[in-house]
């Protein structure tokens, strides 16, 4: 009698890869619901505890400005761990990057914060990534710069862009006829609405 594969079966690299994107988007969940619930104990004396704020609630600029820094430091720490540990280009699998995507709408929908790529330096592997605006093109500027962030706050609405490092295995795409394998950047843009 012959012994067939069950046609689900995946090789242990696949296996590996789905394994590190749901490790991921747990992670940024993890992430999220930490640096809110840590602002919910910083704000309230010492009492019962109480429900978190629901994810409609605004956040001070204060407030936006941690949240915006942790999920930048989880999405770039995550980004170039599962980019290094767990994709493989010769399996035919969606760039981390791009699945990241999904996990950004997950966030949008859920939490009300968007985050968005932003090309810096390299090709851009995908035109929404272009700078859209003013603070965008002025974020390109300040990061190409090697300073840490780009802030604004306009009409109730915070945006932070941050550098996303663009290590030797990403310059295979972002800048295919480079003639040095030093990191480049790209960037990372957290947007959510803040109140007073």
């Amino acid at each position: 009698m012959q012994h067939t594969q069950p046609i689900l079966a995946a090789s242990p690299a696949s296996r590996a890869s789905v394994l590190g994107l749901a490790v991921l988007t747990a992670v940024i969940a993890a992430a999220t619901a930490a640096v809110t619930a840590s602002q919910v104990h910083a704000q309230q004396p010492a009492k019962a505890p109480q429900a978190l704020p629901a994810p409609a609630s605004v956040p001070s600029v204060e407030e936006a400005r941690r949240q915006a820094t942790a999920l930048h430091t989880v999405v770039h720490a995550m980004l170039q761990t599962v980019h290094d540990t767990y994709y493989r280009e010769d399996e035919g699998l969606r760039i981390p990057a791009s699945v990241f995507k999904d996990v950004f709408g997950e966030l949008e929908q859920s939490q009300r914060v968007r985050l968005r790529w932003l090309a810096i330096e390299g090709k851009a592997m995908n035109t929404e990534h272009l700078p859209r605006d003013e603070f965008e093109r002025e974020a390109v500027r300040i990061l190409k710069a090697q300073r840490e962030a780009h802030e604004d706050l306009t009409n109730g609405v915070y945006r932070r862009a941050a550098p996303i490092r663009l290590s030797n295995h990403c310059l295979k795409c972002h800048v295919p006829d480079r003639r040095s394998t030093k990191d480049r950047i790209a960037g990372l843009i957290v947007q959510m609405n803040v109140g007073p």
